[in-house]
């Protein structure tokens, strides 16, 4: 499964819209998903699973790619 996980990049800061970022994770559940970013300096905000034609609009983004965690 695909998640698309949406996180602030500085973790001290309150989350503001316009500084959300994203991140693709290939992982079993969400809690594996947020366990493969736990490394990472970031705030996560929400953790979403996408499939089907939400997963394909998503690859049509150039900047698609899965993190490796």
């Amino acid at each position: 499964m695909i998640y698309k996980v949406f996180y602030q990049p500085k973790p001290e800061q309150v989350p503001v819209r316009e500084n959300t970022k994203s991140y693709y994770v290939e992982a079993n559940s969400e809690r594996e998903a947020r366990k493969k970013l736990a490394d990472k300096n970031i705030s996560i905000e929400y953790v979403q699973k996408i499939s089907g034609v939400f997963l394909e609009y998503e690859k049509q983004n150039p900047n698609f790619r899965i993190e490796q965690g």
